[in-house]
């Protein structure tokens, strides 16, 4: 013990060196539980990778931050979740790279695209909920996160009732995708779009449909809550969510969707795939908040358990679409029902295709689970 807390100083010490006062603010950004640990993570990540460190620290600030965002062209992470860092405990890791199909010749200035399945194993921070995967990376114990997974979803659906059931919405509507399969990408290209055809409504339009094909009435709302100003995005989309509550009491899930981005400090670009009945699926992945008493979530473990039952139905169904949930003390409007969540459908080096068939697959295991 007297060891690692020995080597935690030192290395805390060593990210005050380099960063200043930025590794101070990336390490307050954490909970008080991980902060030691987490800004020697930040200090070791900043010696081999500076790029990646320095846009860590920059994310984190955004999530706290996000009315300091006033340009989405330039905001480097995507749907809230930046997937870079280095894992603690048992890791979540890439699978073997392969490389899409060419179309044509690489354009001079252009950047590469890998695509990559993203797996992890039972660890100490991978909580199985049956065939799925919880990533706890909250200060709450594995067996109270366990127990409280096991227990039965905070609401029921009414079967066969004419009344919204669900609703699908974007907090960051006009992220994009790539506008073909290639393996390389512009870099002035800044994976947004305010054509609702190309952006997350089109990804949540397929959830949607599925659903209501299912018998589940769904709506969907396609208010671009990032455009024109990213600044204010969650406080905006929580007004219309209230809105919808107000107005149709029988609504029990909320589901904001968005995509992630994945990108190395060599400017290489991952596009999370999972092969699903012989065509290539942008991997997705449940966000569910935590409240270590500053979020205001004080009913954060019954989205946990709705969470986790989806995590295990799209598992049991879709082996490998979708990467461990991850459980964080995060708030993204979760507070307003016991079944919202974030979904993060692929990247911003997956094509729009990928994403929409991963969002029918989405619909279908969620149309099974909350008719079950």
């Amino acid at each position: 013990m007297r060891k690692r807390r020995l080597k935690n100083t030192i290395f805390l010490l060593l990210a005050l060196l380099l960063c200043g006062a930025g590794g101070l603010a990336a390490a307050a950004l954490l909970p008080s539980g991980q902060q030691a640990l987490g800004t020697a993570v930040f200090a070791g990540t900043f010696l081999t990778s500076p790029r990646t460190a320095l846009a860590a620290m920059g994310r984190a600030w955004e999530d706290e931050h996000p009315e300091a965002i006033t340009d989405p062209d330039k905001e480097q992470g995507g749907g809230g979740f930046w997937t870079g860092l280095p894992t603690l405990g048992a890791a979540a890791t890439p699978g073997p790279e392969s490389q899409p199909a060419q179309t044509g010749t690489r354009p001079e200035g252009a950047l590469p695209i890998v695509e990559s399945t993203y797996t992890a194993q039972e660890g100490r921070i991978y909580i199985p909920c049956g065939a799925g995967l919880v990533k706890n990376v909250t200060d709450l114990p594995r067996d109270e996160v366990l127990a409280e997974m096991l227990q039965p979803m905070g609401f029921q659906l009414e079967a066969g009732s004419s009344e919204p059931q669900v609703l699908i919405m974007h907090t960051h509507a006009t992220e994009s995708y790539q506008t073909t399969d290639d393996l390389w990408y512009d870099p002035n290209y800044s994976a947004r779009s305010t054509d609702n055809s190309q952006n997350m409504v089109a990804v949540g339009a397929e959830i949607a449909a599925v659903l209501n094909q299912n018998g589940i009435v769904t709506l969907q709302d396609a208010t671009q809550h990032d455009y024109p100003s990213y600044n204010g995005s969650y406080e905006r989309s929580k007004a219309t969510v209230e809105r919808y509550l107000a107005q149709y009491p029988s609504i029990k899930v909320v589901l904001d969707i968005h995509r992630d981005a994945i990108e190395r400090e060599d400017g290489t670009r991952i596009a999370p795939v999972a092969e699903i009945g012989g065509q290539k699926a942008a991997q997705i992945m449940i966000i569910c908040g935590a409240d270590n008493g500053r979020m205001n979530m004080p009913n954060y473990k019954q989205n946990l358990r709705f969470a986790s039952a989806l995590q295990n139905q799209l598992a049991s169904m879709y082996p490998n679409l979708a990467r461990p949930v991850l459980f964080d003390y995060r708030n993204y409007n979760q507070q307003l029902t016991p079944g919202s969540l974030l979904i993060e459908m692929g990247g911003h080096a997956n094509t729009l295709e990928q994403a929409k068939y991963s969002g029918r697959l989405v619909g279908s295991a969620l149309a099974e689970l909350l008719k079950g």
